[in-house]
């Protein structure tokens, strides 16, 4: 899933000067799951600095983002934690779904824009879906779809594409050398 920052949408941005990147939610504060940790800019005491840099000191399972890994998730972490289970979840979809199984599929994507913590990325997902349903019909239309959604959200974040001939590669068989047997 991903989000455009509320700093590229003026309308959802109150008067208070916050940092860029910050996203407001629908509550008009700022969204913590919907924005990244590096944009998470804390007014905090330095005795609360303090706490914070011995806390994360006495942790040596750091995040790449230099989040603690005790941390709630940030919006990439949830976006990459969702892809990751969408797209494996496609991958061993069945190639012949029963009539249970595609509604079990279609209830499942269905459920993500309503129940989704960052609500920017469920609405831009309720949006996509609208206008372009998921085909649900067996699993390489539905890995195709997804990769697909995943795309036009990595697009608009900026990033780049993945090759929806190599999800089968990436999210179920590993490379073809065996690297990941």
């Amino acid at each position: 899933m991903g989000i455009t920052p509320a700093s590229s949408d003026s309308a959802s941005r109150p008067s208070q000067n916050l940092p860029p990147g910050m996203v407001i939610g629908p509550d008009g504060k700022p969204c913590k799951i919907c924005t990244a940790f590096r944009n998470w800019k804390p007014k905090a005491s330095t005795a609360s600095m303090a706490a914070l840099a011995t806390a994360a000191n006495l942790r040596s399972d750091q995040r790449s983002d230099s989040q603690p890994a005790y941390c709630p998730p940030d919006v990439e972490q949830l976006g990459r934690a969702t892809w990751t289970f969408l797209h494996t979840t496609a991958a061993y979809y069945p190639a012949r779904p029963t009539t249970q199984q595609r509604a079990n599929m279609l209830n499942l994507l269905h459920s993500l824009p309503v129940l989704y913590p960052c609500s920017h990325c469920a609405s831009h997902l309720g949006e996509t879906m609208r206008t372009n349903p998921p085909d649900v019909s067996g699993r390489v239309a539905l890995s195709r779809w997804l990769c697909e959604r995943h795309n036009e959200v990595n697009e608009r974040l900026g990033k780049d594409k993945f090759d929806c001939a190599k999800v089968d590669e990436r999210w179920k068989d590993g490379p073809p050398d065996g690297s990941c047997d």
